[in-house]
This record gives structure tokens, sequence and C-alpha cells, in this order.
């Protein structure tokens, strides 16, 4: 670890992307824990905080990472390459398991998925000059557009919007802003786009529809999902997109917020004070989204306003806990196993979806019934991990702490050997 890094902000992140291992990788999603599963639809889980926690945390970052505030071309370039490696990676995973090589199926198609995999994980997180990794970015996303547009059949309806597409989005946005405004700009922009969001939402119905609403697939963000991304959204729906366009806006005041407490964070106050305020602000956030949920409703798939103040506020009160224990009192006991998580996430984003994928692409016949076919991840969970529960959803929460356990112990041979995966 280097001395400029917050050691409170990697064990923030490792904490977040350690509980998005856990609630992305179930035995089985049809028994899992409450809060361990998304809100239906209004409403909040710890599950929803992960996603906006991360996008806080990236903004925390920025700040960090560019102290000086020298903008110029070289540094455009930088962010532009950083902000397209992590949108590639993320429409990668939607490419996945579509990939057909030669006619191949079963096993050496899996094989030949998983090598594809490794070079686009090389191209996009190798360690390059800037021009080479501009260069294979560009190159890449051209790619994307040229098969999802093509028509041909196995990439017509691949999903285009995701989770890294959008940090990549609100981490270009949010350096722009940091490098070329002054705070009470930023500050202004997230008022702006958080009441401008609300007045669009609930003051413009979808066409079609005589009132506003903010319902499932008949709101104005899901209208323009329907029309912008037609054949390319979540296959769930396939009427709007959880990551859409519309959707996309005010999570960039997330990023904002996160942008403006990292200031805070790098500002010459003492550190109790910067604790003290970040906590401050914290409650404030949080009892303003519990108020403006009242009118317009907590909702992650919408983003709405009032979920972006609120988890925000979450968000901040959980990192001025996190700093005035770990970086005032200097108190670290048991913050290395989220220390390990913290300082690669990106590799953890990559794989962690791609091996299970890979391992359900994988089948032969059931032991229990040979006649049916079982997939290599139902297997492991069925017959490695399930017999010894007699609670479902206990064994498929041990399944996921497995899969957790298996990731730490990589990650700790990265941690030791120094070796960082970043875009």
């Amino acid at each position: 670890m280097t001395k400029d890094r917050l050691i409170s902000l990697d064990v923030f992140r490792g904490l977040t992307i350690l509980l998005m291992t856990i609630v992305n990788n179930p035995g089985s999603w049809a028994t899992v824990y409450p809060p361990l599963l998304h809100s239906v639809w209004h409403g909040c889980t710890p599950t929803d905080l992960v996603f906006p926690f991360f996008i806080f945390i990236m903004g925390v970052a920025i700040s960090f990472a560019m102290p000086t505030k020298n903008y110029d071309s070289t540094t455009f370039n930088k962010i532009l390459t950083r902000s397209l490696r992590m949108f590639c990676l993320g429409v990668f995973f939607n490419f996945f398991g579509n990939i057909q090589l030669f006619g191949l199926e079963g096993i050496p198609l899996v094989i030949g998925r998983l090598l594809i995999t490794a070079a686009v994980g090389y191209a996009l997180m190798g360690n390059f000059n800037s021009k080479l990794k501009t260069y294979l970015a560009v190159s890449i996303f051209a790619l994307y557009l040229i098969l999802a547009y093509s028509g041909i059949e196995a990439y017509q309806n691949v999903r285009l919007p995701g989770v890294l597409q959008r940090i990549g989005i609100i981490y270009f946005i949010a350096s722009l802003l940091y490098l070329k405004t002054t705070q009470k700009t930023q500050l202004l922009v997230a008022i702006g786009i958080l009441l401008g969001y609300w007045a669009i939402m609930t003051l413009f119905p979808a066409p079609g529809f005589e009132i506003t609403n903010l319902e499932k697939g008949t709101n104005l963000a899901a209208w323009v999902d329907s029309v912008l991304l037609k054949g390319h959204m979540w296959a769930v729906t396939n009427t709007w997109d959880p990551e859409g366009i519309l959707s996309t806006i005010p999570s960039i005041a997330t990023g904002i917020i996160g942008l403006l407490i990292g200031q805070l964070l790098n500002s010459p106050l003492l550190k109790f004070e910067k604790a003290k305020k970040m906590a401050i602000i914290g409650v404030t956030l949080i009892c303003l989204g519990l108020l403006w949920n009242i009118i317009f409703p907590i909702n992650k798939a919408l983003w709405t306003s009032s979920y972006v103040v609120y988890s925000a506020g979450l968000a901040t009160l959980t990192l001025a806990i996190l700093y005035y224990c770990i970086d005032i009192a200097n108190y670290k006991k048991g913050t290395k196993l989220f220390l390990v998580w913290g300082v690669n996430p990106m590799i953890v984003f990559f794989l962690s979806e791609i091996i299970p994928q890979a391992f359900v692409m994988i089948s032969f016949p059931n032991p229990k019934i040979p006649t049916e076919q079982i997939n290599l991840l139902d297997y492991l969970y069925s017959f490695g991990v399930q017999p010894f529960f007699s609670n479902a959803m206990t064994a498929s929460l041990v399944f996921a702490l497995l899969y957790v356990g298996l990731w730490t112990i990589l990650l700790g041979y990265f941690y030791k050997n120094k070796m960082y995966f970043k875009v």
C-alpha cells in the first residue's frame, strides 16, 4: 500500500465488492434471504446499496487520483480511455454467453469463450502505453457495436447497458467536472440533475399514457429505453433496463456527491473535523432522502432522486465511521480481509460473473436423474452444499460464502505479490 492511499476508502470498497459477490452468487435464486435480494420495486434493501456505494466510492477516489487538477489533452485521453475500458469490460459480460466459434458446442465452446475472455481482459486491463490502451479500447468498443447491429442472430439481442457501463460513463463525467469546475459548480450540477430528473419523471408522461406514473414498463425512463435500446435491453423484461439511458442521468449525481466528499477529505481540515462534517452530511442526506421518498419513492431501478440522496447519505455516514475508526483512531484489526478485496475491484467485477456463467454452460447427466441434464454450477450446489443444511436459504448463502472464500484466497495472493489489475 502506498502512503497516499486512504485505507478507510479501500476497506469501504472491499466491503462493497465483497457484498456484491455474495448477493450475485447464491446457491439458488429461489431460496435467498430477503436482505440479499433487490427490492421488488419501490424501497431499498442492503443489496440495493451496493451499486450506489461503489459509484460514491469511485467519486471519492477521483480527487485522490488527481490531486493537482492538471487538465490537458493527455489527461483527457487517460480519462476517456479508462472510461471506455470500464464500459467495454461491462459489455463483454453480455456478449460472453452469445459467442459462437466455428460451430463448436459444449466444453470446447466454453474453453473458446474463456480464451477470448482472457484476451479481452488482458487488452482492457493490461498495462500498455497510453496510445495502445486507447487503440484497444476504441477497437473493442467498435467491434461490440458492429456485432450488436450487424444482424447476426447470435448477437442481435445482446444487452448493451450494465453496471460497469454506467460506472464508466459516470467516471468520465465526474472526472471532467472535478478538473474543470469548482466545488460550488459541482454541487449545483448535482442539485440540478436531481431536481430536473424529479420534474421529468413526475411531470411528463410517457407517450401513449395520459398521466405520469412510476410503475414498471410504463414510466418515461422505460419508454426511452424501449425506443433507444430496442432489442438490446435486460432480457428479463425486454421493455426497459435497470441501467437504462434516462436513469443513468441521476446516477451521475451519486458520483458527484462522492466527488465532493473526496475533496472534503483532501482539504486541510483536521481529521476529526472531516469525520464530523461527513457524519453530519450523511445524516442530513439520509433524512432528506426519506422525506423526498414521500413524493418521489426510493427506487433503484429508476435511480430516483430520493434514492440518490438516501444511498449517498448512507455511504457518507459509513465512510465517516470507517474514517474515524481506521484513519483517526488507528483501529485496523480485521480490516485486512476487506483491503484484499478493496484494492483489486476490477478483476472481481470482470471474472466473478464470468466464472458462474461458464459453469452453467457445462452440463452432464444428473446423478439422481440420469435422463436429465444438470449444469456444473447446480451440481456443485445440489451435491456439495445443499445436503448439509436443512434451511435452503442458509445453504444458498453458504454457497455464496464459499465462493467468496475462494476469491479471498486468490485476491490474497494478488495482494501479497502486489498484483493490482486496473483499467
